[in-house]
């Protein structure tokens, strides 16, 4: 894989030909003002919606069309390590593709990729505008810290293993858990890995060596869950789409969490915890409102 000063030091100039693989980066670079060099994304870059329309798309976040991408000739294909298969990687790098892959695991990183693209472009006004966003995520920061913090639980998944309910959630070492809890939250899973396989990660079977599979996301039962005691429940609206019928399910399921009791069980929208980019923004300014006492 490529760093960033590769990168640099193999394009000799700003990169004319953009493919996006990772929606929240095709949406930062509109929002920072490289949208004229994105020639193709993904079905799944939702933002900006006007601007989109007429682009070509090249298919799926973990599945895209690579005879589309090659047909594209981009000069720079954004790609991402948590979203992006490796195999997909592999193919691109293998056809003598330029590929930027990053791996965000905190708004810190997330901040450092948007200063990449800076970068790439040398442009001011975009250098301001992250400038922006990092003052804001230190404000925010610094008002979360002057109240007391409140404890939470949010799923991204669910399923029933043995007649059993179960969620996925994610533990510290992501964007997500670091950028809520940067907002005055406290995540109930934040030490918490995954096992492998899923029954023993619910407590029914002995867990075997992960290798290379991804700890960061386990999946949790109801009895961990009700043992925990989030004081706040977030049910985002993607990857899984948690709607009014699991909102009241979970009302029900968790009644004797402080959550439950105190109100506090929100539906929001998933964006914003899992779109490391320019939405950053938009974060900040919604996010801390579910943690007011």
């Amino acid at each position: 894989m490529l760093t960033l000063e590769e990168i640099l030091l193999r394009l000799d100039e700003k990169p004319p030909r953009v493919v996006s693989l990772v929606p929240s980066y095709t949406e930062s670079m509109f929002d920072l003002g490289f949208g004229k060099w994105v020639m193709g994304v993904t079905d799944y870059c939702m933002y900006p919606a006007a601007e989109l329309k007429s682009l070509p798309k090249v298919g799926g976040v973990r599945d895209p069309d690579i005879e589309r991408i090659l047909a594209l000739t981009p000069d720079l294909v954004l790609a991402n390590q948590e979203e992006n298969a490796p195999e997909t990687i592999r193919h691109l790098e293998q056809l003598g593709m330029t590929v930027w892959m990053s791996f965000p695991q905190s708004v810190s990183d997330a901040l450092e990729v948007l200063g990449g693209m800076v970068r790439l472009y040398h442009d001011e006004t975009a250098a301001l505008r992250v400038r922006m966003l990092e003052a804001n995520y230190d404000w925010a920061v610094q008002a979360a810290n002057d109240q007391p913090k409140l404890s939470f639980f949010c799923p991204i998944w669910q399923g029933i293993h043995a007649g059993m309910p179960w969620w996925m959630t994610f533990n510290r070492a992501t964007y997500a858990s670091d950028l809520l809890e940067s907002v005055g939250g406290v995540n109930v899973f934040a030490s918490r890995q995954r096992c492998y396989p899923l029954a023993a990660d619910l407590g029914l079977a002995e867990s075997e060596a992960p290798g290379k599979r991804d700890t960061r996301y386990p999946c949790v039962s109801l009895a961990e869950v009700l043992s925990a005691q989030p004081e706040v429940i977030l049910l985002p609206d993607e990857p899984f789409l948690f709607d009014e019928n699991h909102m009241r399910q979970f009302m029900d399921l968790l009644q004797d969490t402080p959550a439950v009791k105190a109100g506090r069980v929100y539906r929001i929208d998933g964006t914003l915890i899992a779109w490391y980019g320019t939405r950053l923004g938009l974060a900040l300014e919604t996010l801390p409102e579910y943690f007011l006492k």
